[in-house]
């Protein structure tokens, strides 16, 4: 790894970091007469106007407020931003007749959707302790706390494990099929490890390291495949592999045919969770204090499997899935897999050594900042064809937002300070 090439790379990504991608965000996302965040913007980045202010979008909104504030930048205004989604969260957004924070509201603050649905809450719980962790507010870790222990109240399911997801807003179980009750996912046990990891780091209570440890021990031996190791998508309350169905509270819908099953239903894995998975595994480990090397052949799998299978040679950046086996099944380009195969990759760089992780980064960083950036408005395009011509073109709705996009540049550069320091050359 040229040490000259590390630091072009990483003043790319403070340029675009710090010139494109947050001023895009803190230029619109304000709402200064509802509050809370405006989150749907079009392929100019001009107000969309959709009528909503989703859990999961202003959650994400205020992780990545209090998480550029603590990386450094912004010189105190990021905290003043995230304060300010915490605020609309918190007086607006939560139940206090059955706890929980509800998953829809419209922009005045009015609840739309009233369920409780476990995806939303497990980013209430990483965006409040890591709000806490920024700026020192003791509500960001008091209203995490509790969301917690609604979790272990009404979702830990104690006979096999895990937690249920989809619920009424009374905590009752939602039914099967569609409405998500029969099912559990990689996708939430996944960003439960992710909300826990920071939860424990704002807290350091013991129940909170010790259902960490309940989860990736969940993900390793029940999730992710027994063979490849590579994220397996859906699975009944028995953790028997369930066919991939669209639920009605989901993100991408036009991934599925019109009867809502997923094609390739029981054997697709998605390169950006796999190597997601493998980077939140790596923190978590550093965070309970435990020596990740205990879990490298692990770990080298996973990202293996990703630079053999999900990485296009030939056009750059991500294919979006294929078979646990290898191989691709779809050569389209998601904004989020990008995001979050950059930060796995320098992981795997600077847990390996190994040249072929950061060949890995350079080639995806040169998709993105080439042609996943929209030039000339900072964000990035949602979903873009092999060759990188976009698809999809919105800049933001509640299901693309700037956690993914912010994030991956935040933790790239952080990576690449340390490959710098380390001098690392193979």
């Amino acid at each position: 790894m040229n040490r000259n090439d590390l630091i072009s790379l990483r003043k790319e990504a403070e340029n675009h970091l710090v010139n494109e991608l947050l001023p895009f965000w803190t230029s619109r996302m304000i709402d200064s007469v509802n509050g809370g965040y405006i989150t749907h913007f079009d392929s100019n980045g001009n107000d969309s106007g959709e009528d909503e202010k989703s859990l999961i979008a202003q959650a994400r909104c205020l992780y990545t407020m209090s998480s550029a504030h603590r990386a450094g930048y912004g010189n105190g205004k990021y905290a003043d931003l995230a304060r300010h989604g915490a605020d609309f969260m918190i007086d607006r957004m939560w139940d206090r007749e059955f706890g929980g924070f509800y998953w829809m509201m419209d922009r005045k603050g009015n609840v739309k959707i009233d369920q409780k649905i476990v995806y939303g809450l497990s980013f209430a719980i990483y965006s409040m302790s890591e709000y806490t962790l920024a700026t020192g507010d003791p509500r960001g870790r008091e209203y995490a706390e509790k969301v917690f222990d609604l979790l272990q109240k009404y979702s830990a399911d104690t006979m096999y494990g895990g937690y249920w997801e989809m619920f009424h807003r009374d905590w009752t179980l939602c039914g099967p099929g569609s409405m998500g009750g029969d099912r559990k996912t990689l996708d939430v046990h996944m960003h439960l490890m992710e909300a826990y990891t920071t939860l424990y780091e704002c807290t350091g209570q013991e129940v909170h390291r010790r259902k960490l440890l309940e989860d990736i021990d969940l993900l390793i031996n029940r999730i992710i495949h027994p063979v490849y190791k590579t994220g397996i998508p859906q699975f009944y309350k028995d953790w028997t592999v369930a066919p991939q169905i669209k639920f009605d509270i989901i993100w991408g819908w036009d991934r599925f045919s019109p009867d809502g099953l997923k094609g390739n239903a029981t054997d697709n894995t998605a390169y950006g969770h796999n190597a997601e998975f493998a980077w939140l595994l790596i923190h978590a480990l550093e965070i309970l204090q435990i020596d990740k090397n205990n879990y490298s052949e692990l770990i080298r799998i996973v990202f293996d499997h990703t630079v053999n299978n999900g990485i296009d040679y030939e056009f750059g950046g991500v294919f979006v899935e294929g078979p646990h086996s290898g191989g691709v099944y779809d050569m389209e380009k998601e904004f989020w897999q990008q995001a979050e195969v950059l930060i796995g990759m320098l992981d795997a760089a600077l847990m390996f050594g190994d040249e072929k992780y950061f060949e890995a980064y350079r080639n995806v960083h040169r998709f993105v900042i080439d042609k996943m950036v929209n030039k000339g408005v900072g964000e990035w395009w949602p979903l873009m064809s092999r060759q990188g011509v976009p698809i999809w073109t919105h800049m933001s709705h509640s299901w693309k937002i700037n956690y993914h996009t912010v994030r991956a540049m935040v933790q790239s550069i952080e990576r690449m300070n340390k490959l710098i320091d380390k001098n690392i050359s193979v």
